[in-house]
């Protein structure tokens, strides 16, 4: 299973909101490039950034933060957080970045995820951000009517390859992960889930590990000391990256 370690970019630094309320939020580093830096040192090979800044407002302000990033830390990255078009996936993709994430415009937008997929393929990944059951859009603020299964299945025939699955209700939370939610993704999907919300502590990992899905964005629970990621590379980490 592969770690993806998230840092959440805000006026240039690296924060963690409650369940995606900007109003709950807290800074934990001035330097996400150390941050990152930090995370490679204990053995992650990937990192998932978010643009909170972009997110709100549909832009790319911390592009050259990113691009250093990229360039500098050694880490596989892949981006979310306000790419509405073509211009900000191809930018992001062009600074060397794995792949982007693409959110609440895969729901408004098919049009621009038809072109994104038809342009970059395997390099672009849709957000399903899950709440009771539908898909939550607009940075969690509203709710389709959309059940999240049907979204994935219309995403899997699209030719979507990686689903980064969150669930709303544990994010950011310590509560612990939804096994029966990866569950179910992983057995009526193809696609590579990766898993976001709740997890507290290396047991929940384990717990992820047996449901099949590709890997697992650590949050909070790096943040707030409750999993040691150099300990979690050596128990959990794909053999190759070991």
């Amino acid at each position: 299973m592969d770690f993806l370690p998230a840092i959440d970019l805000f006026d240039g630094k690296a924060v963690r909101l409650l369940k995606g309320d900007y109003n709950k939020m807290t800074v934990y580093s001035d330097s996400p490039f150390e941050l990152a830096l930090e995370f490679k040192r204990a053995g992650a090979k990937y990192l998932h950034l978010v643009d909170l800044d972009g997110a709100k407002d549909g832009d790319t302000p911390n592009s050259e933060l990113i691009a250093k990033i990229v360039a500098e830390s050694g880490l596989k990255v892949e981006v979310g957080g306000g790419i509405r078009g073509i211009s900000a996936a191809e930018k992001y993709l062009n600074l060397g970045v794995m792949r982007v994430i693409i959110g609440t415009a895969a729901v408004t937008d098919p049009e621009f995820l038809a072109e994104a997929l038809s342009r970059f393929g395997e390099r672009i990944a849709v957000a399903v951000d899950i709440k009771d059951g539908f898909v939550a859009t607009h940075g969690w603020t509203q709710t389709s009517g959309e059940s999240y299964l049907d979204f994935c299945e219309k995403l899997q025939n699209l030719g979507v390859k990686t689903l980064i699955c969150t669930d709303i209700s544990k994010d950011g939370a310590l509560q612990g992960v939804n096994t029966e939610l990866y569950e179910s993704l992983t057995r009526n999907f193809s696609v590579d889930i990766i898993a976001s919300g709740g997890v507290t502590d290396i047991d929940d990992l384990i717990t992820l590990s047996k449901t099949g899905v590709r890997g697992a964005i650590l949050g909070k629970a790096l943040y707030a000391g409750r999993i040691d990621l150099a300990e979690a590379v050596s128990k959990l980490g794909k053999a190759e990256d070991r």
